[in-house]
């Protein structure tokens, strides 16, 4: 071959790749479509753990499709308050919510599963129900019947049992008790004398202040102080038997949710994986400082008494079965949950519990 014959074969050659690259241009827009969906959460902004969740599957979306995929977060009120952050997305107001499900179990007492119930599973028993058990396909058979889809995006830890105006020792000292408290622990409490009263989270503080309430539950240390709430209430008891590992959802329009392209889904569940993760490590890293911060300003911190632990789980166990002969899906997921607690326990108090009581007491011997 001559040189002349070379150079010509090979113009045409290069004019070819060159014609498929251009070609491959469109095919790569049509894959990675521009969509801008706006997303509500039930958080104001103050609260960079729990509102932050949003911002994180929002950055880790814009960030896996080179910002083709926008989500577009706004605060509790921004759109719509609150607690209207899951009917905003059945009825597509907007595409996407950042809420705890059991905030709308008055709707339907299933929702409380998607968060926590009380005596429920801890954080770490949470993320394996939903991503190894049957968690996430049962919540989500349910979800499907409000037009939702939902996933896991972030877990606070075990709860604060909330902040009182005054001591509370026996169950008779929760008789006609006004607190603020989400979710289905708001009628095991009533069971036991409360009056419960669910606000959402920017709404405690000036019930709290003007004694409209007398005592409120929200989330720990962290938030609990930047909401100022031991401003107004001195006691801080603690578990929050109703939240041992309360899970913080993303939910989706179910039809907007499945006409996303394929790999924009999984990069939906790869964000929210991230923010569940990401959540729980805040909360590990500030709760400690804050509590002793909020100690050092005068803070109480006291146990519920083993009476009061006793007599609402008691209470739980009567709820769960009066609702399980009411709604069938509740009953299905409640005996499915119930099946994986059982177990997780029982592996729970041959590891973790063990080793986290010896590394306790030597950290109370000053020995760490």
């Amino acid at each position: 071959m001559d040189r002349r014959s070379f150079i010509k074969k090979a113009g045409v050659a290069g004019t070819g790749v060159a014609a498929s690259t251009v070609l491959a241009a469109p095919a790569i827009a049509q894959e990675n479509p521009k969509i801008t969906w706006r997303l509500t959460s039930s958080f104001p902004k103050s609260l960079d753990t729990i509102y932050g969740g949003a911002t994180d599957i929002a950055e880790r979306v814009a960030a896996a499709t080179d910002g083709n995929f926008q989500i577009q977060v706004f605060a509790a009120g921004e759109i719509v308050p609150g607690l209207q952050a899951v009917d905003a997305v059945a009825a597509g107001t907007v595409e996407a919510a950042h809420t705890t499900s059991y905030y709308f179990w008055g709707k339907e007492p299933t929702f409380a599963f998607g968060t926590a119930i009380p005596f429920g599973l801890n954080a770490r028993m949470s993320n394996a129900w939903f991503n190894q058990g049957n968690g996430n396909t049962l919540m989500n058979e349910f979800f499907a019947t409000q037009n939702l889809y939902g996933l896991p995006a972030g877990n606070t830890g075990v709860q604060m049992g909330g902040w009182f105006r005054k001591e509370i020792n026996t169950v008779d000292d929760l008789k006609g008790l006004k607190m603020r408290i989400a979710g289905l622990a708001g009628k095991v409490l009533e069971k036991v004398g409360v009056v419960p009263q669910q606000l959402a989270g920017g709404d405690i503080y000036p019930a709290l202040e003007k004694g409209t309430i007398d005592a409120a539950e929200f989330v720990g240390p962290y938030d609990d102080s930047k909401l100022g709430f031991h401003k107004v209430a001195k006691y801080y008891y603690y578990p929050g038997f109703w939240e041992a590992g309360p899970v913080v959802h993303g939910f989706f329009n179910l039809e907007k949710y499945n006409n996303l392209p394929k790999h924009y889904q999984a990069i939906i569940t790869d964000a929210c994986a991230f923010a569940n993760t990401n959540m729980m490590a805040k909360y590990d890293a500030k709760n400690p400082a804050a509590i002793k911060q909020l100690v050092s300003e005068g803070t109480v911190l006291r146990p519920f008494s083993q009476e009061i632990m006793e007599a609402c789980y008691q209470a739980a166990i009567e709820i769960y079965a009066e609702l399980s002969a009411q709604s069938p899906f509740f009953k299905k997921i409640y005996d499915d949950q119930l099946a994986f607690k059982k177990d997780a326990y029982l592996w729970a108090q041959l590891g973790e519990y063990t080793f986290d009581t010896f590394m306790m007491i030597q950290q109370r011997a000053g020995k760490l």
